[in-house]
């Protein structure tokens, strides 16, 4: 790395002499050949999150594509229902765990703001402006404070976000978690405000991904329970296609109380229960099945917020159009026909050229509307 000594005599000793040992350069002694410290390296995305965010989003897009078909099919109801057992407390779980280090830090709010408030505002918008130009039926109004259709997630996650550091001062934020999820479900004066429902309801499975580790996801990955999962997927479609006709669907939805959904009262706790457990087990089982090496459609995992708002306005648009009414989409080579469309258009939806063109609505930059934070500014004039 550095010259050799010469051994050749100078003007201050003569070859009889010893020349003295080079000394390497230490971390307190500057050497002048030395290199500065090296750049921490950064940080990679695991693939198995992003891998399991892609298809969760085409789960949901799925279900949704699915929803005006279901009811004249008992298996593609059972599907329907199998579906929706897990696909958002699979996403919502990892939504948790990624907002482990959220606190109240400028730049952190920041991004909560252009992330999820500004987007939810658009869409909210752009939403119910499609239904007024596209639907001949009575139109939705724009309320930004009932959130319409797919669009109560983007309200949940403001809300859980802001309750994070809050949720981290607890000492059973799990249990206490559950217990106003149980709440939730028998009392409906909760009202449409923010659907606080899902708020509530869906709120143990955020709070399960903000007390998850990496090694908790290694323990549902093993093939062991990648084997198991194989009969607890056909048991749960078994269940599913017996209670189908029997249950009502709005139990997995989660936003209408038991005295909503026509229960009495302490049926609200008991399903909350049984939800709770059977949405954990799916979910393990879905994670189980996920792959944690790169893939094709592994880089589309880190775009799925583009697939969650914009495929709602093609799956509305067709059923504003009456397109489900055509004959063969209800048979059974139609809807999967239909399910083939969905995730291929989902997919699309989460490309490189989508985000392009949506990410000014999507992730907003949006520099000029926040004051420059001062500790970042003194910490940029140190640099220079």
């Amino acid at each position: 790395m550095f010259p050799a000594a010469s051994s050749s005599p100078t003007a201050t000793g003569s070859a009889d002499t010893p020349l003295p040992p080079v000394r390497s350069p230490t971390d307190t002694v500057p050497h002048p050949r030395a290199p500065g410290p090296a750049a921490p390296p950064a940080k990679q995305r695991d693939a198995f999150f992003d891998n399991a965010k892609y298809l969760a989003i085409v789960l949901v897009a799925l279900g949704h594509a699915w929803e005006p078909l279901k009811e004249g099919s008992r298996v593609l109801q059972a599907a329907y229902l199998c579906i929706y057992a897990f696909h958002m407390p699979a996403f919502i779980i990892i939504s948790g765990y990624f907002s482990r280090s959220f606190d109240l830090r400028p730049d952190r709010l920041k991004r909560l703001v252009t992330g999820v408030v500004v987007p939810y505002i658009v869409f909210e918008t752009a939403y119910a402006l499609f239904q007024r130009i596209v639907d001949r039926g009575p139109a939705v109004p724009i309320s930004l404070l009932d959130p319409w259709y797919l669009m109560w997630f983007l309200a949940a996650l403001f809300v859980w976000r802001m309750i994070t550091p809050l949720v981290k001062l607890v000492r059973y934020p799990l249990a206490l978690a559950v217990a106003l999820s149980m709440l939730a479900s028998v009392s409906p004066e909760i009202g449409d405000d923010l659907d606080l429902q899902r708020v509530f309801q869906f709120l143990p499975f955020f709070v399960l991904g903000l007390s998850l580790k990496q090694e908790h996801f290694a323990l549902v990955r093993r093939r062991s329970v990648r084997i198991l999962s194989v009969p607890v997927f056909a048991a749960a479609f078994a269940v599913a296609w017996w209670a189908s006709p029997r249950m009502n669907s709005g139990w997995f939805c989660r936003c209408d109380s038991a005295q909503e959904l026509g229960a009495p009262w302490w049926t609200g706790p008991v399903m909350t229960l049984a939800l709770l457990g059977c949405s954990l087990a799916l979910t393990a089982c879905f994670y189980a099945w996920v792959p944690g090496r790169t893939t094709w459609f592994t880089a589309l995992g880190a775009s799925t917020l583009y697939g969650y708002l914009l495929h709602g306005f093609l799956v509305k648009g067709a059923g504003y159009q009456g397109w489900y009414d055509a004959a063969w989409l209800h048979r059974p080579w139609g809807e999967a026909v239909v399910a083939l469309l969905a995730a291929a258009v989902v997919t699309l939806l989460c490309t490189p050229p989508v985000r392009r063109v949506f990410r000014c609505v999507v992730e907003p930059r949006m520099d000029w509307a926040f004051r420059k934070d001062a500790v970042a500014a003194a910490r940029e004039r140190a640099r220079a």
